[in-house]
């Protein structure tokens, strides 16, 4: 499963895109370089029912932003990805490939 696939089930699963769920971890103050991966995946279990995968993309997003490693742009590989930017704005709304 790609990047961006883990994010699009986060919205099926929450009825919340990934940027409203990233500001919502910003003003819980997740976003903090001191807040560790295992206080946010508590938080998305407890709130979202969100296991460890889906969690884990989320952590990325919140302590990184939307940027991936371009290694796995194009790549042959389980999480390959078709850009280097995430999109955080909803499925709905993500411009074609």
């Amino acid at each position: 499963m790609s990047f961006q696939a883990y994010l699009d089930a986060v919205e099926d699963k929450t009825g919340l895109t990934p940027r409203q769920l990233v500001e919502i971890a910003e003003s819980k103050s997740f976003n903090d370089p001191s807040v560790k991966a295992g206080t946010i995946l508590e938080w998305l279990k407890a709130d979202y029912g969100l296991g460890r995968g889906h969690g884990m993309a989320l952590v990325h997003v919140i302590k990184n932003g939307p940027k991936i490693d371009s290694k796995h742009v194009g790549s042959d590989g389980t999480h390959r990805d078709d850009s280097d930017t995430l999109w955080l704005d909803g499925k709905a709304s993500k411009p074609s490939p």
